[in-house]
């Protein structure tokens, strides 16, 4: 029977990206994965740069390494009018929204968007009784041993009053969140796809990312968002001043952001996965009639 495995992130990867504060993934789980890819008849990554490092890290065959990006359920994530989103989550319809989603963990950098808020509002003070930061999540891996740390954060660096945590909500729920976006961030240190870019895009929002793994394949730098090398909080600030005062650049952004998301629908994703499965089959047959002669 062929076996056919798809990476959640890599621990060699993980480990050459550590945030400050994170701990490093176990020799057992690296062992365990180079031992499942030297068993697999076929891997699946989710970006040709995870098909690369799968190659160069792990040792992977390139013909059996295919590349299949996950995708969204495109008929929930949709465009919607962000003031009556706004609204429905207690804002103000004018509010200026930079929306962090993920788990609350040193990987994910949701501290790098607290930051960017109190650098933007120390720029301009003036945007403070407007702007909101959902910080949406729950505490997850090596964030669990400081649940609270984004909270004290928050309230040293003064911005207590701007920023919303949000524990996870349901996806309906979720879908107001982006709507009521005006701009999401996703500053992680490392992400195999991004799947939180690619909602928010098929929601017609702009997003700020970092430079990282398989976001620099979720969004196009310049055309459905941006992308920032490096996570300094002066730079995401910069980026955001910028599409938060500049409502037609943030909304031609979310407007290619919405037509790019459309490529990544499960429907897409499922017919490829299919057909990498019968792949991984033809190619044990392959196997089995070599040894065979």
């Amino acid at each position: 029977m062929p076996l056919v495995h798809t990476m959640h992130t890599m621990a060699k990867v993980k480990n050459a990206a550590l945030a400050a504060g994170d701990q490093p993934e176990p020799l057992t789980r690296v062992i365990g994965e180079e031992q499942v890819v030297e068993a697999a008849d076929l891997v699946i990554a989710n970006t040709g740069a995870e098909g690369r490092q799968l190659v160069e890290l792990y040792g992977a065959d390139p013909e059996r390494v295919q590349v299949i990006t996950p995708g969204v359920d495109l008929a929930v994530f949709q465009p919607g009018d962000a003031a009556e989103a706004r609204v429905r989550l207690g804002m103000r319809p004018d509010a200026l929204v930079v929306m962090f989603v993920g788990r609350i963990q040193p990987l994910k950098a949701p501290d790098v968007v607290i930051k960017a808020a109190a650098h933007l509002v120390k720029r301009r003070p003036d945007l403070r009784e407007r702007l909101v930061v959902p910080v949406i999540g729950g505490a997850s891996g090596s964030g669990l041993e400081t649940p609270n740390e984004l909270v004290r954060l928050a309230a040293a660096c003064d911005v207590a009053d701007v920023v919303r945590f949000v524990p996870p909500v349901s996806q309906a729920r979720l879908v107001d969140y982006y709507q009521a976006a005006t701009v999401v961030c996703v500053p992680s240190y490392n992400e195999s796809f991004g799947l939180v870019a690619i909602e928010a895009q098929a929601c017609a929002r702009p997003v700020v990312a970092a430079r990282v793994g398989g976001l620099a394949t979720a969004v196009v730098d310049g055309t459905t968002g941006v992308l920032i090398d490096g996570h300094d909080e002066v730079d995401y600030a910069r980026v955001l001043e910028r599409l938060l005062l500049d409502p037609v650049e943030a909304a031609r952004l979310g407007a290619a952001a919405a037509t790019h998301a459309q490529t990544f629908g499960w429907d897409r994703t499922a017919d490829q996965t299919l057909h990498a499965y019968a792949s991984a089959t033809a190619l044990l047959r392959a196997d089995a009639m070599a040894i065979a002669t």
